[in-house]
């Protein structure tokens, strides 16, 4: 019989992505064993963020504050707006060090097999800031996969209907990948290419 809170400890280990039983048992295992100070810091971290960590009012990225650090920056070039899926996406690209303006983190993807339309990932936000007067190019960043595509193309036909350049990472983002886990080479690549 497992004790109730080992049980519970694996069980919260396992919504982690790509964390199954076995591997979230042998992490609950080390910690307990090899690393409770570390589980301490990872608890205090997990509390932390939970509780000072959220949306940016202008970009949805995560943040302590009202703005994030990109959003509050007068050196980023504000005529660019890049549109992402998550805030992840958003750190690779920032990672890369290819872009320079300013960003726009969706609520997900378009899902229409799951009932997931534009209106649930922020597409009527992204349209009127968009349409600020400042912003020239929005450039969408959206991953490579079915769902992806389908978002950035009823983006991009929004966004052209009023009038805005619209450009695409180019393709040197492989087919299916998830933005997050591509190489900043690749991302660099892709944001110089994009077109």
């Amino acid at each position: 019989m497992v004790e109730p809170a080992l049980d519970a400890l694996i069980d919260a280990l396992r919504r982690l992505p790509g964390v199954g039983v076995k591997s979230a048992q042998r992490m609950a295992f080390h910690l307990l064993q090899h690393d409770r100070d570390g589980a301490h810091r990872l608890a205090g971290a997990l509390t932390g963020a939970m509780q000072r960590m959220r949306h940016c009012s202008r970009c949805h990225t995560y943040t302590e504050a009202e703005l994030c650090s990109t959003c509050s920056n007068p050196r980023r070039d504000a005529r660019q707006l890049c549109v992402v899926e998550t805030p992840a996406d958003q750190a690779a690209l920032e990672r890369s060090g290819s872009f320079t303006g300013l960003y726009f983190v969706l609520l997900g993807r378009i899902r229409p097999l799951q009932g997931v339309g534009p209106e649930a990932i922020g597409a009527d936000e992204l349209l009127a800031r968009a349409v600020d007067g400042v912003v020239e190019e929005v450039i969408l960043a959206t991953g490579f996969t079915a769902e992806g595509e389908v978002t950035a193309h009823a983006l991009a036909t929004a966004l052209k209907a009023r009038g805005l350049k619209v450009t695409r990472l180019a393709r040197g983002v492989p087919a299916g990948s998830e933005l997050e886990y591509v190489d900043l080479s690749t991302i660099a690549h892709a944001m110089g290419d994009r077109r």
